[in-house]
Protein backbone atom coordinates (compact mmCIF):
# COMPACT_ATOMS: atom_id res chain seq x y z
CA UNK A 1 0.00 0.00 0.00
CA UNK A 2 1.46 3.43 -1.01
CA UNK A 3 2.50 5.79 1.43
CA UNK A 4 0.85 9.26 1.45
CA UNK A 5 2.75 12.25 0.55
CA UNK A 6 4.11 14.41 3.20
CA UNK A 7 3.07 18.59 2.46
CA UNK A 8 5.94 20.74 2.88
CA UNK A 9 6.35 21.87 6.16
CA UNK A 10 7.81 24.98 7.05
CA UNK A 11 10.56 26.04 8.78
CA UNK A 12 12.49 28.98 10.20
CA UNK A 13 15.31 30.33 8.24
CA UNK A 14 19.11 29.80 10.47
CA UNK A 15 20.71 33.02 10.45
CA UNK A 16 23.24 32.70 7.87
CA UNK A 17 20.99 31.10 5.63
CA UNK A 18 17.79 32.87 4.97
CA UNK A 19 17.12 31.91 1.76
CA UNK A 20 15.76 27.78 3.18
CA UNK A 21 12.63 28.98 3.66
CA UNK A 22 11.19 25.52 3.35
CA UNK A 23 12.35 21.67 4.29
CA UNK A 24 12.81 19.60 1.55
CA UNK A 25 10.68 16.28 1.10
CA UNK A 26 11.95 13.17 2.04
CA UNK A 27 12.23 10.72 -1.31
CA UNK A 28 12.43 12.09 -4.48
CA UNK A 29 9.15 13.85 -5.82
CA UNK A 30 7.92 12.90 -9.68
CA UNK A 31 8.36 15.49 -12.38
CA UNK A 32 5.66 17.77 -12.78
CA UNK A 33 2.78 16.92 -15.26
CA UNK A 34 3.08 18.78 -18.74
CA UNK A 35 -0.30 20.38 -19.67
CA UNK A 36 -0.98 20.08 -23.45
CA UNK A 37 1.24 21.79 -25.75
CA UNK A 38 4.22 20.33 -24.23
CA UNK A 39 5.28 23.54 -21.44
CA UNK A 40 5.66 23.17 -18.33
CA UNK A 41 3.47 25.04 -15.43
CA UNK A 42 5.39 28.19 -14.04
CA UNK A 43 6.33 27.43 -10.69
CA UNK A 44 5.51 30.09 -7.80
CA UNK A 45 8.69 31.20 -6.36
CA UNK A 46 8.64 32.13 -2.57
CA UNK A 47 9.83 35.37 -1.57
CA UNK A 48 11.97 34.75 1.32
CA UNK A 49 12.54 37.14 4.28
CA UNK A 50 15.81 39.20 4.76
CA UNK A 51 18.11 37.68 6.84
CA UNK A 52 17.13 40.23 9.90
CA UNK A 53 13.44 38.97 9.56
CA UNK A 54 12.03 41.56 7.79
CA UNK A 55 9.91 42.16 4.61
CA UNK A 56 11.98 44.78 3.37
CA UNK A 57 9.88 46.02 0.24
CA UNK A 58 6.77 46.46 2.90
CA UNK A 59 8.83 47.75 5.21
CA UNK A 60 10.33 50.96 3.13
CA UNK A 61 6.65 51.53 1.83
CA UNK A 62 5.02 52.20 5.51
CA UNK A 63 8.36 53.76 6.29
CA UNK A 64 7.71 56.13 3.17
CA UNK A 65 4.01 56.51 4.37
CA UNK A 66 5.29 57.21 7.87
CA UNK A 67 7.60 59.85 6.99
CA UNK A 68 5.59 61.77 4.74
CA UNK A 69 2.66 62.18 7.07
CA UNK A 70 5.08 63.07 9.69
CA UNK A 71 6.85 65.92 7.24
CA UNK A 72 3.48 67.51 6.18
CA UNK A 73 2.29 67.31 10.01
CA UNK A 74 5.60 69.50 10.59
CA UNK A 75 6.27 71.94 7.84
CA UNK A 76 2.45 72.06 6.19
CA UNK A 77 -0.51 71.35 8.61
CA UNK A 78 0.46 71.22 11.82
CA UNK A 79 -2.83 69.40 13.20
CA UNK A 80 -1.80 66.74 11.26
CA UNK A 81 1.08 66.13 13.41
CA UNK A 82 -1.40 66.68 16.65
CA UNK A 83 -3.47 63.61 15.17
CA UNK A 84 -1.04 61.81 13.64
CA UNK A 85 0.46 61.32 17.87
CA UNK A 86 -2.73 61.06 18.79
CA UNK A 87 -3.44 58.08 16.53
CA UNK A 88 0.26 56.80 17.60
CA UNK A 89 -0.64 56.71 21.10
CA UNK A 90 -4.06 55.27 20.98
CA UNK A 91 -2.90 52.05 18.59
CA UNK A 92 -0.10 51.72 20.83
CA UNK A 93 -1.52 51.90 24.10
CA UNK A 94 -4.35 49.24 22.25
CA UNK A 95 -1.23 47.56 21.53
CA UNK A 96 0.17 47.17 24.92
CA UNK A 97 -3.16 46.43 26.73
CA UNK A 98 -3.48 43.69 24.21
CA UNK A 99 0.04 42.40 24.78
CA UNK A 100 -0.46 42.57 29.17
CA UNK A 101 -3.25 39.97 27.83
CA UNK A 102 -1.09 37.17 27.90
CA UNK A 103 -0.19 37.97 31.26
CA UNK A 104 -3.78 37.37 32.49
CA UNK A 105 -3.27 41.55 32.79
CA UNK A 106 -6.92 42.90 31.35
CA UNK A 107 -6.73 47.01 31.61
CA UNK A 108 -9.99 48.51 30.62
CA UNK A 109 -8.75 49.61 26.76
CA UNK A 110 -11.57 51.82 25.73
CA UNK A 111 -11.07 54.55 28.43
CA UNK A 112 -6.90 53.85 28.15
CA UNK A 113 -7.20 54.93 24.36
CA UNK A 114 -9.34 57.53 24.71
CA UNK A 115 -6.80 58.74 27.81
CA UNK A 116 -3.90 58.06 25.99
CA UNK A 117 -5.26 60.27 22.63
CA UNK A 118 -6.13 62.97 24.91
CA UNK A 119 -1.91 63.36 25.80
CA UNK A 120 -0.65 64.44 22.62
CA UNK A 121 -3.95 66.78 21.67
CA UNK A 122 -3.78 68.39 24.74
CA UNK A 123 -0.06 69.12 25.01
CA UNK A 124 -0.24 70.37 21.19
CA UNK A 125 -2.87 72.69 22.24
CA UNK A 126 -2.06 73.94 26.27
CA UNK A 127 1.37 72.97 26.49
CA UNK A 128 3.33 71.42 29.67
CA UNK A 129 0.11 72.19 31.79
CA UNK A 130 -2.50 71.34 29.50
CA UNK A 131 -0.72 67.66 29.30
CA UNK A 132 -0.41 67.25 33.05
CA UNK A 133 -3.97 67.84 32.99
CA UNK A 134 -4.76 65.41 30.87
CA UNK A 135 -2.77 62.81 32.55
CA UNK A 136 -4.66 63.31 35.62
CA UNK A 137 -7.76 63.13 33.76
CA UNK A 138 -7.27 60.06 31.71
CA UNK A 139 -5.70 58.52 34.67
CA UNK A 140 -9.10 59.49 36.79
CA UNK A 141 -11.22 58.40 33.89
CA UNK A 142 -9.37 54.41 34.21
CA UNK A 143 -10.01 54.41 37.70
CA UNK A 144 -13.34 54.77 37.43
CA UNK A 145 -14.04 53.27 34.44
CA UNK A 146 -12.37 50.32 36.38
CA UNK A 147 -13.78 50.44 39.48
CA UNK A 148 -17.41 50.45 38.43
CA UNK A 149 -16.34 46.96 37.14
CA UNK A 150 -15.35 43.24 38.83
CA UNK A 151 -12.86 43.29 41.74
CA UNK A 152 -10.67 40.64 40.45
CA UNK A 153 -7.75 41.88 38.89
CA UNK A 154 -8.32 45.10 39.93
CA UNK A 155 -5.07 46.33 41.23
CA UNK A 156 -3.22 45.15 37.99
CA UNK A 157 -5.72 46.39 36.03
CA UNK A 158 -5.31 50.22 37.24
CA UNK A 159 -0.99 49.61 37.31
CA UNK A 160 -1.16 48.27 33.33
CA UNK A 161 -2.99 51.15 32.51
CA UNK A 162 -1.12 53.70 34.12
CA UNK A 163 2.30 52.04 32.60
CA UNK A 164 0.66 52.11 28.73
CA UNK A 165 -0.36 55.95 29.30
CA UNK A 166 3.11 56.55 30.95
CA UNK A 167 5.32 54.69 28.58
CA UNK A 168 3.28 55.47 25.52
CA UNK A 169 1.13 58.70 26.11
CA UNK A 170 3.59 60.37 28.01
CA UNK A 171 6.59 59.88 26.38
CA UNK A 172 5.32 60.77 23.29
CA UNK A 173 3.39 64.11 24.11
CA UNK A 174 6.72 65.77 25.08
CA UNK A 175 7.03 65.53 21.06
CA UNK A 176 4.65 67.93 20.50
CA UNK A 177 6.03 70.24 23.97
CA UNK A 178 9.14 70.21 21.89
CA UNK A 179 7.36 71.25 18.79
CA UNK A 180 6.12 74.54 20.46
CA UNK A 181 9.80 75.64 21.23
CA UNK A 182 11.59 77.87 18.68
CA UNK A 183 12.67 76.01 15.97
CA UNK A 184 10.66 73.38 17.21
CA UNK A 185 9.62 71.50 13.89
CA UNK A 186 13.28 71.15 12.83
CA UNK A 187 14.21 70.04 16.34
CA UNK A 188 11.29 67.53 16.38
CA UNK A 189 13.03 66.43 13.00
CA UNK A 190 16.16 65.92 14.33
CA UNK A 191 15.25 64.04 16.92
CA UNK A 192 13.46 61.05 15.26
CA UNK A 193 16.20 61.46 12.32
CA UNK A 194 18.58 60.81 15.22
CA UNK A 195 16.31 57.59 16.67
CA UNK A 196 15.40 56.17 12.86
CA UNK A 197 19.10 56.53 11.42
CA UNK A 198 20.32 54.61 14.55
CA UNK A 199 17.98 51.63 14.00
CA UNK A 200 18.97 51.87 10.28
CA UNK A 201 22.72 52.30 10.24
CA UNK A 202 22.75 49.57 12.79
CA UNK A 203 20.76 47.14 11.73
CA UNK A 204 22.78 47.53 8.03
CA UNK A 205 25.77 47.31 9.91
CA UNK A 206 24.42 44.22 11.91
CA UNK A 207 23.36 42.10 9.07
CA UNK A 208 26.54 42.62 7.29
CA UNK A 209 28.73 42.39 9.74
CA UNK A 210 27.51 41.63 13.44
CA UNK A 211 28.82 38.57 14.86
CA UNK A 212 28.63 39.77 18.97
CA UNK A 213 25.35 40.11 20.74
CA UNK A 214 25.43 42.97 23.10
CA UNK A 215 22.16 41.59 25.47
CA UNK A 216 21.97 38.38 23.68
CA UNK A 217 19.14 37.47 26.94
CA UNK A 218 17.26 40.26 25.90
CA UNK A 219 17.74 40.91 22.23
CA UNK A 220 19.96 38.37 20.28
CA UNK A 221 19.97 40.28 17.10
CA UNK A 222 21.68 43.60 18.92
CA UNK A 223 25.22 43.24 18.40
CA UNK A 224 28.00 45.56 19.27
CA UNK A 225 29.04 45.93 15.27
CA UNK A 226 25.22 47.27 14.72
CA UNK A 227 25.34 49.83 17.89
CA UNK A 228 28.82 50.88 16.40
CA UNK A 229 26.79 51.26 13.28
CA UNK A 230 24.60 53.41 14.79
CA UNK A 231 26.91 55.66 16.47
CA UNK A 232 28.60 56.61 13.58
CA UNK A 233 25.61 57.20 11.04
CA UNK A 234 23.93 59.27 14.14
CA UNK A 235 26.68 61.25 14.58
CA UNK A 236 27.12 62.17 10.84
CA UNK A 237 23.13 62.74 11.16
CA UNK A 238 23.30 65.02 13.88
CA UNK A 239 26.13 67.23 12.85
CA UNK A 240 25.04 67.86 9.52
CA UNK A 241 21.44 68.53 11.50
CA UNK A 242 23.26 70.82 13.77
CA UNK A 243 25.20 72.91 10.98
CA UNK A 244 22.56 73.23 8.63
CA UNK A 245 19.20 73.09 10.18
CA UNK A 246 19.30 74.55 13.58
CA UNK A 247 22.30 76.78 13.58
CA UNK A 248 24.15 74.71 16.24
CA UNK A 249 27.96 74.02 16.76
CA UNK A 250 28.98 70.76 15.66
CA UNK A 251 29.73 69.54 18.88
CA UNK A 252 26.10 70.28 19.80
CA UNK A 253 25.09 67.72 17.20
CA UNK A 254 28.17 65.10 18.28
CA UNK A 255 26.66 65.15 21.97
CA UNK A 256 22.97 65.29 20.84
CA UNK A 257 23.64 62.16 18.22
CA UNK A 258 25.41 60.17 21.30
CA UNK A 259 22.83 60.57 23.92
CA UNK A 260 20.11 59.85 21.16
CA UNK A 261 21.93 56.63 20.40
CA UNK A 262 22.30 55.76 23.97
CA UNK A 263 18.39 56.33 24.30
CA UNK A 264 17.09 54.64 21.41
CA UNK A 265 18.85 52.07 22.10
CA UNK A 266 17.13 51.84 25.57
CA UNK A 267 14.19 52.56 23.98
CA UNK A 268 14.38 49.10 21.95
CA UNK A 269 15.69 47.04 24.71
CA UNK A 270 12.78 48.15 26.70
CA UNK A 271 10.17 46.86 24.26
CA UNK A 272 12.35 43.74 24.00
CA UNK A 273 12.28 43.00 27.82
CA UNK A 274 8.46 43.59 27.46
CA UNK A 275 8.08 41.35 24.84
CA UNK A 276 10.05 38.56 25.99
CA UNK A 277 8.36 38.66 29.49
CA UNK A 278 4.93 38.45 27.83
CA UNK A 279 6.14 35.76 25.53
CA UNK A 280 5.24 36.93 22.09
CA UNK A 281 7.32 38.40 19.20
CA UNK A 282 6.07 41.87 18.43
CA UNK A 283 2.97 43.72 19.49
CA UNK A 284 1.22 44.16 16.56
CA UNK A 285 0.50 43.41 13.13
CA UNK A 286 -0.35 47.16 11.99
CA UNK A 287 2.89 47.82 10.06
CA UNK A 288 3.69 45.57 7.65
CA UNK A 289 7.57 44.97 7.54
CA UNK A 290 7.56 46.59 11.05
CA UNK A 291 4.83 44.48 13.81
CA UNK A 292 2.84 46.92 15.02
CA UNK A 293 3.13 51.03 16.30
CA UNK A 294 5.07 50.09 19.22
CA UNK A 295 7.71 47.70 17.22
CA UNK A 296 8.18 51.02 15.04
CA UNK A 297 8.60 53.69 18.23
CA UNK A 298 9.69 52.16 20.86
CA UNK A 299 13.40 53.49 19.88
CA UNK A 300 11.67 57.02 19.67
CA UNK A 301 9.76 57.26 22.49
CA UNK A 302 13.26 57.22 24.77
CA UNK A 303 14.42 59.80 22.63
CA UNK A 304 11.95 62.50 22.52
CA UNK A 305 12.93 63.80 25.95
CA UNK A 306 16.13 63.45 25.94
CA UNK A 307 16.49 65.47 23.56
CA UNK A 308 13.64 67.82 24.68
CA UNK A 309 16.01 68.13 27.86
CA UNK A 310 19.25 68.35 25.53
CA UNK A 311 17.75 71.32 23.67
CA UNK A 312 16.66 72.85 26.71
CA UNK A 313 20.22 72.60 27.92
CA UNK A 314 21.43 74.28 24.68
CA UNK A 315 18.99 77.32 25.16
CA UNK A 316 19.82 77.53 28.67
CA UNK A 317 23.59 77.78 28.02
CA UNK A 318 23.32 80.41 25.05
Amino acid sequence: MPHPRRPHQETKASPGTAGEAFSSRRGTDPAPARPAGGRRRPQRRHTAPSRAGRNLPAAVGVAAVLIGTLLVGLFVQPVVLALFAGAAVGIGVWEVGRSLRFRGITIPRVPAVIAGVLMPLSAFAGGGEALMIAVGVGVTLVVVWRALGAREGMILSIMGSVFALGWVGFLLSMALLLYRTDAGALKVLTVILLAVGSDTCGYAVGVIWGRHPMAPRISPKKSWEGFAGSLGGSVLIGVLCAVLLLDHTWWEGVLLALVIVLTATLGDFAESMVKRELGIKDMGTLLPGHGGVMDRIDSVLFAIPAGYLLFALFAASA
